[in-house]
């Protein structure tokens, strides 16, 4: 029987979720964007026999809006294989909920965005596609460690050449509170702005390390920790949520050399296929991963609500002039 639900409680969610592939798609990590970050959930769930669609969503004043911070490398609906048409049931309901949506980031590699984009036009929705961000990923293709390091940039070998010796190198599996301490003290004295919301972060590396995904990596010189990463592995990804270096290290060149132990740990002990540095173009990226995946962004309007009258003109003419 076809039902859907609207759920403010992430608890009552539980029978209503699809197998999650990666981390953003768990609802632990919606309940930790709830508890940690202040984002305000709107769960919409699509149920018909054992078919389901999820939308993962938030209250904002603006509207509904994707369930995802600055933490998610993605957001997506979650369909099981045989639940499209609850995915169009779904979006005409939200209708009644709210006249204005806003989802990124979205993938396309599988079709996804193209689909939501699909159902949010025929439940009559205007809608307004734009690339939002990047995604860098490394595919293995079956290389060794080995194999893959000698594709690396010649800078990036010789540096390893020179520096590896300097560092010491450590790769935990568990959660290690005096290493996760170690992990925010050399953020805080990096090159990194403040991190957003330390709490949720620290409560999400506790379950990783719980369920054995985690991957936490530090570079230590004379005994002293200089740089830190935090990956984890899951469903053959290797996931590259956060990295720095004290900024007194910087000589030492200790992220080049923890980022080549952790690659060599994802791909020759996990046996990872990808592995996926997440959103934004920076350059450094580009010294490990391949490809270059792009990150959409739907920006959805009720035609009928005169409140987004003059948003939709003003996209429609950004839209115009981007086509020159």
């Amino acid at each position: 029987m076809f039902v859907v639900n609207y759920h403010d409680d992430l608890n009552e969610v539980q029978g209503g979720a699809v197998r999650a592939f990666s981390p953003f798609d768990r609802i632990e990590w919606w309940q930790g964007l709830a508890a940690q970050c202040g984002l305000v959930p709107l769960i919409a769930v699509a149920n018909d026999g054992e078919e389901r669609a999820v939308l993962p969503l938030q209250r904002t004043p603006s509207g509904l809006a994707a369930l995802a911070n600055w933490y998610n490398f993605t957001w997506r609906p979650l369909v099981t294989p045989g639940g499209g048409a609850l995915l169009s049931d779904l979006v005409r309901g939200l209708a009644g909920k709210t006249a204005r949506l806003t989802l990124s980031p979205l993938p396309d590699e599988n079709g996804e965005t193209v689909q939501l984009e699909a159902a949010l036009r025929a439940a009559g929705w205007i809608t307004f596609r734009s690339q939002c961000d990047v995604n860098h990923v490394l595919p293995v293709n079956g290389r060794s460690y080995a194999e893959f390091l000698a594709g690396r940039p010649g800078q990036v070998r010789t540096t390893l050449k020179r520096k590896a010796s300097k560092v010491t190198v450590t790769i935990e599996t568990a959660f290690n509170p005096v290493s996760w301490a170690a992990y925010e003290a050399i953020y805080a004295e990096s090159w990194k702005p403040g991190e957003g919301s330390p709490a949720f972060l620290r409560a999400f590396a506790l379950a990783e390390g719980a369920a054995g995904r985690l991957r936490l990596g530090l570079a230590y010189a004379n005994g002293v920790p200089i740089a830190a990463q935090f990956w984890t592995v899951e469903n053959g990804t290797a996931y590259i949520h956060k990295l720095a270096h004290t900024e007194a290290s910087k000589p030492l060149s200790p992220g080049t050399t923890l980022s080549a132990a952790l690659f060599e740990h994802v791909i020759d002990r996990d046996r990872v296929d990808l592995v996926d540095f997440g959103t934004g173009d920076d350059g450094y990226k580009r010294d490990w991963m391949e490809e270059v995946r792009p990150r959409y962004r739907l920006d959805c309007y009720r035609p009928g609500d005169p409140q987004n009258w003059p948003a939709i003109v003003r996209q429609r003419l950004r839209r115009m002039a981007a086509r020159g």
